[in-house]
């Protein structure tokens, strides 16, 4: 009998190992890694909310690990596993491989079907990873609704000369307090 997982990221790590001999026989062997439930990033390639796993290059990690993370907005197992997996084939192919057809022979090969871009658990990996689930027990984890996050508004006011374009943006007291800044080749600058 197991021990049941005390975290999100110690079921993520039991799952992702109990699937790594799987990888390893389709001849895509994983480098160092490491799983989290984490928001995936703001910049660079997950511009918006429906980004729901994320893969770094070790190039981007101090110690040169990869990183692998999964959204708190799923909670499905079965999901939350496939979510993983795919990410797991972006490390095991070379995250620079995008979806291509090396990303595609190993996905499909475990299971994961539909648009590269967003797979989801097919029947064959629904097979494979239920042994998986049953022994890593209960995901410890209740779905995050991002919707209801407060954006943050801007505190900074825009200062723009209306010849050339130079901008300045600054706070509302410096303003009050100040005055708009000057361009520095125009003069005056408008606020907005």
């Amino acid at each position: 009998m197991t021990t049941k997982a005390a975290t999100r990221e110690d079921w993520l790590r039991r799952v992702a190992q109990a699937m790594e001999p799987k990888f390893a026989a389709l001849d895509a062997p994983l480098p160092k890694y490491r799983v989290s439930c984490s928001f995936p990033s703001t910049g660079g390639l997950a511009r918006n909310r429906r980004t729901i796993g994320q893969c770094w290059s070790p190039a981007a990690s101090a110690d040169g690990t990869t990183e692998i993370f999964v959204s708190p907005t799923q909670d499905d197992p079965v999901n939350v596993a496939a979510v993983l997996a795919h990410e797991m084939v972006h490390a095991a192919v070379c995250t620079d491989a995008g979806h291509g057809p090396a990303f595609r022979r190993v996905a499909v090969a475990l299971g994961l079907e539909g648009p590269m871009t967003a797979t989801v658990a097919g029947e064959a990996f629904k097979q494979m990873i239920g042994p998986i689930l049953a022994k890593a027990g209960n995901y410890p984890h209740a779905k995050l609704d991002a919707s209801q996050r407060k954006k943050q508004t801007t505190r900074l006011v825009k200062c723009q000369c209306s010849t050339c374009g130079y901008t300045v943006r600054t706070t509302a007291k410096w303003l009050d307090a100040m005055g708009a800044p000057l361009c520095p080749a125009h003069g005056e600058m408008d606020v907005s």
